[in-house]
């Protein structure tokens, strides 16, 4: 036991450092450094190294603030470390790819990763539930994305980003069908409505701190793959799918709100809150202009910062070893705590009202490009 206990430590202390390596090959790249490998199948530019360093800054939270989680519920194993690394490849190959096979290989390595890591807390039953969910709906998606993929490569002849984009025509019903399906699964993944039913079972039942991954990495991906699908092989029919991504905004935003008001639990709480934020997320992507995507962009980053502020206090909140998860929990907390008060400033950033950080620009900054772009709907 005490040489496993010790290996844990080992491994998760070489992650740490494999990901600290990774993030400084990441900056060594040039800003303006567009490299294609694999016959065009992979690309490096500026978004995908941006994305990458995100995704890097994700793994080294999450390894560094959930070691004592996972010794406290005695998890701590070696496995927990190997996983978040092959989710963080996975995620990787998502972010650069430029064909539809490369893209579908990185989201099944990520996916495969987490749907054990749902699941991590055997000893529990709600967090056995949560993979199992996760699994069944996730498989559900990938089937319909897949399909959505075959549609594209049989209507178009190909599976590189840029020759379909060059085949891309509004007179071929195929590949309308083909790009519906992809933005069925690619929702599914940022849990969008109606595609979150997923999200609130699963961020409750699994370990808080595979609820942070959760919460953070695979949305990069996701948001990063929606950019690289409508503004390289889809920007030509861009009236196809514009509504669908209005409608899968505006429903997110709306539910997410509307939906958070009558949790009782914390977790659940920020799954319809990162339901709401993926909605935001997406309104830049309406736009169809580059300022859209940097509003995007610019968004996921300031929720990656939040996530991890209110993860950080979420980790705070214990007595005896008991983590608090409920909103009842809370109660009477400034006479126990002295997190109280970052925890209630994280809730008040979280919810973007206050006008002193930049998630509230980011929000009017979305609506400025929705409006002042030629291609906003009237």
């Amino acid at each position: 036991m005490y040489l496993k206990k010790n290996s844990s430590n080992l491994i998760n202390i070489l992650s740490i450092l494999t990901l600290i390596v990774t993030l400084v090959l990441i900056f060594n790249y040039p800003a303006n450094t567009n490299i294609e490998i694999f016959n065009g199948s992979y690309k490096i530019d500026f978004i995908s190294s941006y994305m990458k360093i995100l995704t890097v800054l994700s793994g080294i939270f999450v390894l560094i603030t959930s070691s004592k989680f996972l010794k406290i519920f005695k998890i701590f194993q070696i496995e927990y470390q190997i996983l978040i690394l092959s989710s963080i490849l996975g995620i990787f190959v998502m972010i650069s790819s430029n064909d539809l096979i490369v893209f579908y290989i990185g989201l099944e390595l990520q996916s495969l990763a987490l749907y054990v890591l749902a699941s991590f807390n055997r000893d529990q039953v709600s967090s056995s539930e949560a993979g199992l969910k996760y699994f069944v709906l996730s498989a559900l998606s990938s089937g319909l994305l897949l399909y959505g993929c075959s549609l594209i490569y049989g209507f178009s002849g190909t599976t590189n980003f840029e020759e379909i984009s060059i085949i891309m025509d509004d007179n071929q019903y195929g590949l309308t069908f083909g790009i519906v399906f992809i933005l069925v699964g690619l929702a599914f993944k940022i849990s969008a409505v109606p595609f979150h039913m997923w999200a609130p079972d699963v961020y409750e039942g699994s370990p808080t701190s595979v609820t942070l991954f959760f919460a953070v990495a695979p949305k990069i991906a996701a948001i990063t793959v929606f950019i690289r699908f409508l503004y390289v092989p889809f920007f030509n029919v861009i009236d196809q799918w514009q509504l669908i991504i209005v409608f899968l905004s505006v429903a997110s935003m709306i539910f997410g709100a509307v939906a958070a008001i009558g949790q009782k639990n914390l977790k659940r709480l920020i799954a319809y809150s990162s339901i709401g934020h993926m909605g935001y997320a997406l309104a830049g992507l309406c736009a169809g202009t580059n300022l859209g995507i940097q509003s995007s962009v610019l968004y996921i980053t300031i929720y990656l910062v939040m996530n991890f502020g209110f993860f950080s206090c979420l980790f705070m909140l214990k007595r005896e070893n008991k983590y608090y998860e409920n909103i009842d929990d809370l109660s009477g907390l400034s006479k126990k705590s002295s997190t109280d008060c970052t925890f209630i400033i994280s809730h008040i950033v979280f919810t973007g009202w206050n006008s002193t950080h930049g998630r509230f620009f980011c929000k009017i900054l979305h609506f400025l490009k929705l409006c002042s772009s030629s291609q906003c709907i009237s």
